[in-house]
């Protein structure tokens, strides 16, 4: 059962101020990425409050935050912890991940407009130039796929991409890889941008291949895609 604030009700519980919150999930995303609590941790949300000294309150709204993006899962009637998937879950939803995307990439190519190309061309720019953090490459990253994702014209598609795409994401943000690594990877958008404007012969399932084979060995191994031994 959810804990409840003294003195609160449920249906007077207030917010936590914005800036609160704010600082508390850029606080604990910065710990989850320097490796403060490592994949698979449980976030304690009393002790997180204690530690910070403020209520529990703001630290329940940033973990909530914190979930929306991936970083951390909600284990039912267990709490939250750091997003955390291994090797073979990852290939699985790498799988799963090439059927819809390459779905979303054709229809997206077939709705495309001056202005969808404008904001997937801004965004390729905005990485070309990156030299932030890690958390913000993975929000481009995340951004310029779901602009793709919306552009398909279908919400449930968008939506299964979503629930799908945000842990994975989540979790290659977690990964202690080098700024190089990390400007090569998203320097490939390019490929897939090209791909669903038409500036290249390249089919959509290619082009995601050739994306996705930048972070992953052999992606497509739990799909009929993968080769099989004769």
């Amino acid at each position: 059962m959810e804990h409840i604030e003294p003195g609160h009700p449920p249906a007077t519980r207030p917010n936590a101020p914005p800036t609160l919150r704010a600082h508390v999930v850029k606080m604990l995303s910065a710990d989850i990425l320097a490796g403060k609590y490592k994949p698979g941790d449980r976030l304690n949300e009393s002790q997180i409050a204690r530690e910070l000294n403020i209520s529990r309150i703001p630290v329940r709204e940033a973990l909530s935050q914190l979930q929306e993006q991936g970083l951390v899962q909600n284990r039912e009637r267990r709490g939250m912890f750091v997003t955390n998937i291994g090797p073979e879950e990852v290939l699985q939803i790498s799988s799963l991940r090439i059927v819809l995307e390459t779905e979303a990439l054709r229809l997206a190519q077939a709705r495309m407009t001056p202005e969808i190309i404008a904001r997937l061309e801004a965004l390729v720019a905005k990485m070309d130039a990156w030299d932030g953090t890690l958390l913000e490459a993975a929000a481009l990253d995340l951004e310029f796929h779901r602009e793709i994702w919306k552009a398909t014209g279908n919400p449930y598609l968008e939506r299964a991409l979503n629930a799908l795409m945000v842990p994975l994401f989540a979790h290659k943000t977690l990964e202690h890889v080098t700024q190089e690594i990390r400007r090569w990877r998203l320097s490939h958008h390019r490929i897939i941008l090209d791909a669903v404007v038409g500036r290249s012969d390249d089919d959509p399932q290619e082009a995601l291949l050739t994306h996705m084979r930048m972070s992953y060995t052999e992606p497509e191994r739990y799909s009929t895609l993968a080769k099989r031994p004769s």
